[in-house]
């Protein structure tokens, strides 16, 4: 798809679906309605993140140098920034409505797994007063490396929708964030060996997720082994999407300074990555082949 035709396809949703989120409420209670719509703010971050622009100041120099005649009303950086982080909520809901009409919360299946969201090497955390008592000290096993930061909770569906992404302090539990991913849900849930427990298997059962892991090499397994073969074909991806937000959208930077910038990043972020499978969808392409979307 050319990049005129994507982003006008991007635009057309997001001011469709951006209508339907607001109806009849006011944004905004005082002041002047802001020269750049809210609309055409989201079309330009969604359209930055897959071009690899994920600071704000890329996506408003992009947009200055060549798309000044499309959005007419764009105008200073810190007007641009300011307007994004505040639609934080639009951009959540969005995706919300997004997920729904893919049909991925409904899914049977879903896949859940972590990801690090390092604020600095682990050298430099004393010196670090970037989200001061928020932050923590954890380990990435993929890694095998230590870091300071926040730890990321990703759950997609079978065909790698994601359903959600919450944030915690890098030493919190996988499995207590676990809970805020779940919500709706019901069906089959597949986790690594961090999610491995039978109490944590039990309580998921109560509310209708039958959490299947891989066991440890001195657990005895009484699955059959073609069902377990094809269990970590399945989980493998989830590994697809986190090399996807790490690799095109950038999402282990993250260049913010404070909750609300960090979660409207985020929030950007999930949403051009499920927008970008709702368009692979509507040209009959593999969801998850977002690589050569947008052509030259």
């Amino acid at each position: 798809m050319p990049l005129e035709d994507f982003i006008i396809t991007v635009f057309c949703w997001v001011d469709d679906q951006l209508a339907a989120c607001v109806g009849d409420q006011r944004l905004r209670q005082r002041g002047f309605a802001p020269s750049l719509s809210d609309s055409e703010v989201i079309t330009l971050e969604v359209v930055g993140e897959f071009l690899g622009l994920d600071a704000d100041v890329q996506i408003w120099r992009y947009a200055c140098r060549h798309w000044r005649a499309w959005f007419p009303g764009l105008g200073s950086r810190t007007a641009f920034a300011k307007q994004a982080a505040n639609l934080w909520v639009l951009k959540q809901r969005l995706h919300q409505r997004l997920i729904a009409q893919l049909g991925a919360v409904a899914d049977p299946i879903h896949l859940v797994d972590g990801l690090p969201l390092p604020l600095c090497v682990i050298t430099r955390a004393p010196r670090c007063r970037v989200f001061a008592g928020e932050a923590d000290h954890g380990y990435c096993a993929a890694k095998q490396a230590y870091y300071y930061g926040f730890h990321g909770h990703l759950m997609i569906s079978f065909d790698g929708v994601i359903t959600g992404l919450t944030i915690t302090p890098a030493s919190a539990s996988e499995r207590e964030a676990l809970w805020e991913l779940i919500e709706g849900m019901q069906g089959l849930l597949i986790g690594d060996k961090g999610y491995l427990g039978a109490l944590l298997k039990a309580d998921l059962a109560t509310v209708g997720m039958d959490l299947q892991t891989p066991l440890r090499s001195n657990m005895d397994d009484d699955r059959e082994p073609q069902a377990v073969v094809r269990l970590i074909r399945v989980r493998r991806r989830i590994e697809t999407v986190i090399g996807q937000l790490t690799e095109q959208f950038h999402v282990e930077k993250v260049r913010a300074r404070d909750r609300w910038h960090l979660t409207s990043r985020l929030a950007r972020k999930v949403l051009a990555h499920t927008l970008g499978i709702f368009i692979n969808r509507s040209l009959q392409r593999p969801d998850l082949q977002l690589a050569g979307l947008i052509t030259a």
